[in-house]
């Protein structure tokens, strides 16, 4: 008699795992994935050497207010209407919104797949309590609810980022719950437990990693949500008052619109290709991480 096949744990025939490699190909193949990953690039690249392409401080202000760009003194952008060179606060300023953008996109990707593959493992009372948890969260007017809490407990960076992590978590977690629902009554997991494997190893072994595609995609799309909601905190005043923020420079271009209009668009367009490129990218993670739509190539 020939001994039973053994069953691979974690291999599914309707939900097979994406190398790296193929994934990187689909993602990339994309134009408009392509245009996203050179903005982002390129607001990376200049948040990396802000230091090095500005010698000004961006929070010092000098006697020269309103200079129009490519003003003597290396004035690259000009100056604002407090004399601060408008060029080393918006590179300065990337480093703010993309660490803003990323660590809340990685914190609520966190909190949000914690609480959905607990809820869509077990089930039960369980999953009852953690999705009215959810559906609090979700009806709170996030926007609002932010300022509230940021004019309480301070214009911190990261009182700014710990704040919108919390109210921005239940969209992950709702798609992580329902991927946890469907995976858990999958072949590849009954053979896991037929084996003896224990309730943490078949949730985060075998079906989180097959749940993780969905959350991804939406956890990049946070970014760009995250990157807003800073800017117009900060538009409102309510930024951290140390460092420098594009939301903050629309508030000083504000009344300068016709005198001089490139203390508004110069920022506005550094907001628009941060949002634009991470959008982006995240179009692109759908479409790589989707069977379905794997093979549309476009035209």
């Amino acid at each position: 008699m020939s001994a039973p096949l053994a069953v691979p744990l974690g291999a599914s025939a309707d939900r097979p795992r994406a190398t790296g490699r193929g994934l990187a190909a689909r993602l990339l193949r994309r134009k408009s994935t392509l245009v996203g990953v050179a903005l982002v690039g390129v607001l990376v690249l200049v948040a990396v050497l802000a230091s090095l392409l500005s010698p000004f401080d961006p929070m010092r202000a000098n006697n020269r207010p309103l200079l129009p760009p490519f003003s003597p003194g290396q004035h690259f952008f000009g100056t604002t209407p407090l004399g601060r060179d408008l060029f080393a606060a918006v590179t300065h300023g990337a480093r703010v919104s993309l660490t803003v953008g990323l660590t809340v996109a990685l914190l609520t990707t966190i909190i949000g797949v914690v609480v959905g593959s607990i809820a869509g493992y077990r089930g039960g009372w369980v999953d009852d309590l953690l999705m009215r948890l959810t559906e609090l969260f979700i009806v709170m007017p996030r926007f609002f609810l932010a300022i509230i809490v940021v004019a309480i407990f301070g214009h911190s960076l990261g009182n700014v980022i710990g704040v919108l992590a919390i109210l921005s978590w239940p969209a992950i977690a709702r798609i992580v719950r329902a991927e946890f629902l469907s995976l858990r009554e999958r072949e590849f997991v009954f053979a896991a437990r037929s084996i003896g494997a224990s309730h943490v190893r078949i949730a985060v072994r075998e079906i989180l990693p097959n749940a993780l595609g969905p959350a991804i995609v939406v956890g990049s799309l946070q970014i760009s949500q995250a990157i807003l909601t800073e800017a117009s905190l900060a538009f409102l005043g309510l930024g951290d008052p140390d460092l420098p923020s594009w939301g903050d420079l629309l508030v000083d271009a504000q009344r300068f619109l016709t005198r001089a209009p490139w203390l508004a668009i110069i920022p506005g367009v550094a907001i628009t290709m941060a949002v634009v490129g991470f959008n982006l990218i995240g179009d692109g993670l759908a479409e790589a991480l989707d069977p379905k739509l794997a093979n549309r190539v476009d035209r």
